[in-house]
């Protein structure tokens, strides 16, 4: 065996490791309930059933486009807030540089929500 293929034997030792475990954690689960009998597929466990009410439409209705807005602008500011913490703990290392790189970032934002606010992009109907 040559050199480079055995650089690559651990890395497909691991790859086939894991494609074992993956699909033992995805089809023993099913496989055990069948042969338990607990498999007891019924209309009411088939049905969809999404934010507290059942399907009133068919599954290619169109969403309208503020559904999409306000995830994106729930994700900013959320990754803001993940961006938070770890300029809080290392601020003491970052020092004034750091606090003036996230004061810029910060006032990045707050534009970005003036905008969106400017915009109607939060007004819900």
């Amino acid at each position: 065996m040559s050199s480079v293929a055995a650089g690559y034997l651990p890395i497909l030792l691991f790859l086939a490791i894991a494609l074992i475990l993956s699909s033992a954690f995805v089809f023993l689960p099913m496989a055990i309930s069948r042969l338990t009998g607990t498999h007891n597929p019924t209309p009411e466990k088939l049905t969809e059933y999404e934010c507290g009410f059942p399907a009133f439409e068919g599954s290619r209705a169109q969403f309208d486009v503020r559904f999409y807005l306000v995830a994106i602008l729930f994700i900013v500011f959320d990754l803001e807030a993940a961006f938070l913490f770890p300029w809080a703990v290392s601020l003491e290392w970052t020092g004034w540089a750091g606090w003036t790189g996230m004061m810029i970032f910060l006032g990045e934002l707050v534009l970005g929500l003036v905008y969106a606010w400017k915009k109607g992009a939060l007004e819900w109907e």
